[in-house]
């Protein structure tokens, strides 16, 4: 809890870790092993979930597409969300 006088030192890093923690906890579809980043691509940013250590995960996951859009959407994550195994694309969803 911030209280007044005190300081929190938080970077960047802290926050991105915190706001894609958040994105994991509110779409609750998400494999515990699924790799979640975000990455800038053009002038944009995209939500990059790579399931590499859960591979038979990834066609279950995207099913459930909608879910993944709606939790981007509220918390303002990027423009698109990125399927991957390893470096491999596996599909790719805008986020209108």
């Amino acid at each position: 809890m911030y209280e007044s006088g005190s300081t929190i030192d938080f970077c960047a890093q802290d926050l991105e870790r915190e706001i894609l923690d958040r994105f994991r906890h509110t779409v609750d579809i998400l494999p515990s092993d699924c790799k979640i980043f975000r990455e800038p691509w053009d002038s944009s940013t995209i939500v990059c979930l790579d399931f590499s250590l859960c591979p038979y995960q990834l066609e279950i996951v995207k099913e459930k597409v909608a879910i993944l859009i709606d939790g981007a959407k509220q918390l303002h994550l990027g423009k698109s969300i990125v399927f991957r195994y390893n470096n491999q694309l596996k599909a790719f969803r805008q986020v209108p």
